[in-house]
């Protein structure tokens, strides 16, 4: 099994991840991508109007192998606003 980073870019800027995970396939790779920009947005969003928060995926000599991304916005649009 190979090692993987999960490096988070949201609003309060990159977080490296210096541990990774070691995974056994693409999938779980992306299963895991979604489950990690799910809880941020849980988290984040929830107080917020609009916000984007990403994950790039980096193999362990370093190579950006996969990102995933969710923007939030809302806004009133002239009505109960």
């Amino acid at each position: 099994m190979a090692r993987y980073y999960f490096d988070i870019h949201n609003g309060s800027g990159p977080v490296t991840d210096s541990d990774g995970l070691e995974m056994e396939s693409a999938a779980r790779i992306e299963s895991e991508v979604a489950r990690i920009l799910t809880g941020i947005a849980r988290d984040e969003f929830a107080a917020a109007v609009d916000g984007e928060v990403a994950v790039e995926v980096r193999n362990e000599a370093g190579t950006v192998v996969f990102y995933g991304s969710l923007t939030f916005q809302a806004k009133w649009t002239g009505v109960g606003g």
